[in-house]
């Protein structure tokens, strides 16, 4: 028996070494070229808003904290953008005078006309008392794409504003809208488009995205020749959801800049890369990937680099460590009890190994964006029951590889009134066994409820992969392990199943098969539907199986 201790020692350190190699592929240094000619940028979009700060919530920054900020971006910016000049109490030309930088002061025009006026009012007057520092006022940020106002009503403000400046006035907006309304062009001095390939109606992949560029610019140059044209936004999310084979990421983003800088130090761009720092309270409208467009992390770290290798995952040790602790607890909840005999115990230290690598995943991909209160009690009941998942799958699995004879299963219409009497308080009885299926069940439900949001609203809607590794790996254990309960269920699982079949085939469609992260996620919505397809009794009669069986692959 001691010999048989040190052995499955051994397996174990082997596992754990397997499970930290393979977050150190993850978060492994890659080569990204070029370096860039240069650690100065032109100018950087600049929202002050620091972690719980927000134009939404009324919560807006300090005096102190925006000249903090403007102090760690000085060395490397020549100016920045900002979006409004009435919000907040702070004097940001003023800060921006003191440390040198230029100012491309917006002028915020919404559906609100009493608070447009009060915009071109305050952006009037900081343009007559910083005449040296705001080098150009920008009169509206996508006004027209919005539909915010009409154009005739546009073309009047920035009139009203143009007359009453000395500095260059211009209108910024994307492609389509300069293209659609040639006629604003009169009515600025700087014809200033939004180059956003990610965000495109058809993206473009990260290999293609500034060469896509170049050709737009080239594009708007020859449609408003007489025309100074500038970049207003570019840039690319370094997290979040893939829009076709547009995929978010750190080298990508890393990437784009760096080709940009190189493309603008050859051609002379007027440019402002969006943008200085991560905006986390533009998760609410925009999802993930709305919230990761800066160069620094919302906490003022400095993220992607202009020279040298680049990973995706700085943070690859921590999310090892966090894998190999969920190991641990599921390896004691495994082994808990008697000694168990050589044949349970190596099968029992794999599938601890593998539902600790998914829950760790899980906890390790979800904690970066918990950016609002309704994700984070989202985590806060999702993640624990991930985590219990596992350890119910362990017991099961250690009942059944001891030739234990299981319960029952529960159906479809037993979890649902488990549910039900959550809801209303009513705290059942349940036995491990019994709420490992209820609990199996209600993922299935919840996954069909998000797939609903994503193919009806899911522009700005992450693939919920992190929240449901784990349920799929128990799914696809028990389908390997034939333990998987055939033709015992009925209404609930049928509609279920079939529900969300269908819409995770239609979101690949829509998606399109260039998207590889929406592939991922929707092969585990089937596996998910094929879970409970396979539990209604209405199909016993075509296959040769009997009722209450198992399913075996």
């Amino acid at each position: 028996m001691a010999k048989l201790s040190l052995r499955l020692l051994t397996l174990i350190l082997f596992q754990f070494a397997l499970i930290v190699a393979g977050w150190a592929w993850e978060g492994r240094s890659v080569a990204v070229l070029p370096d860039a000619p240069t650690t100065r940028f032109n100018s950087l979009s600049y929202a002050p808003f620091n972690p719980g700060e927000s134009p939404l919530n009324g919560h807006f920054p300090t005096a102190t904290e925006i000249d903090s900020d403007l102090g760690l971006l000085a060395p490397q910016v020549e100016g920045i953008r900002t979006y409004a000049s009435g919000q907040g109490s702070v004097d940001v030309p003023s800060l921006a005078q003191k440390h040198g930088l230029k100012l491309w002061a917006g002028v915020w025009l919404g559906t609100n006309r009493v608070a447009n006026d009060q915009e071109i009012a305050a952006g009037i007057a900081a343009a007559h008392k910083y005449p040296n520092t705001i080098d150009r006022v920008v009169v509206g940020n996508e006004v027209l794409l919005r539909e915010d106002l009409p154009p005739a009503e546009l073309m009047t403000d920035i009139d009203r504003v143009r007359a009453a400046v000395k500095q260059p006035v211009t209108y910024a907006d994307v492609q389509d809208n300069w293209e659609a309304f040639p006629e604003l062009a009169k009515h600025v001095d700087i014809v200033t488009v939004h180059l956003l390939p990610y965000w495109e109606d058809n993206p473009t992949d990260i290999k293609g995205a500034v060469a896509h560029l170049d050709d737009v610019y080239r594009h708007m140059h020859a449609l408003f020749p007489d025309k100074k044209i500038a970049i207003g936004e570019t840039g690319w999310p370094s997290r979040g959801r893939w829009r076709n084979d547009a995929a978010p990421g750190i080298v990508n983003e890393a990437t784009f800049v760096r080709q940009f800088m190189a493309l603008s130090a050859r051609e002379g761009f007027d440019y402002n890369l969006i943008e200085a720092f991560d905006q986390n309270w533009k998760s609410i409208d925009e999802g993930t990937v709305g919230a990761r467009w800066g160069l620094w992390t919302a906490e003022r770290k400095q993220k992607i680099p202009l020279r040298g290798p680049v990973s995706d995952d700085p943070a690859w040790v921590a999310h090892a460590v966090i894998s190999v602790l969920c190991t641990l607890l599921l390896l004691f909840v495994g082994f808990s009890g008697p000694r168990l005999p050589h044949r349970t115990a190596i099968p029992l230290s794999f599938l601890a190994a593998a539902l600790g690598s998914c829950v760790g995943y899980a906890i390790g991909e979800t904690w970066p964006d918990l950016y609002t209160l309704d994700l984070g009690l989202a985590a806060a009941v999702n993640l624990p029951a991930q985590a219990l998942l596992a350890a119910l799958a362990m017991l099961r699995f250690r009942g059944i590889l001891q030739g234990e004879r299981q319960p029952r299963p529960r159906n479809g219409s037993d979890a649902t009134k488990f549910a039900r009497d959550l809801v209303l308080m009513r705290w059942p009885q349940v036995t491990a066994a019994t709420l490992f299926d209820d609990l199996s069940f209600l993922f299935v439900w919840t996954a069909l409820v998000l797939e609903i949001l994503l193919v009806f609203n899911g522009r700005y809607r992450d693939f919920p992969i992190t929240a449901f590794v784990t349920p799929v790996a128990v799914v696809l254990l028990r389908f390997f392990s034939a333990d998987h309960p055939c033709f015992d269920g009925g209404r609930e699982e049928a509609a279920l199943g079939i529900c969300l079949a269908g819409l995770a085939a239609y979101n690949i469609y829509e998606e399109t098969l260039l998207n590889h992260q929406s592939l991922v996620w929707n092969t585990m919505a089937l596996i998910l539907a094929a879970s409970q397809l396979l539990r209604v009794a209405t199909i016993r009669r075509h296959l040769p199986i009997k009722a209450d069986e198992t399913c075996e692959i």
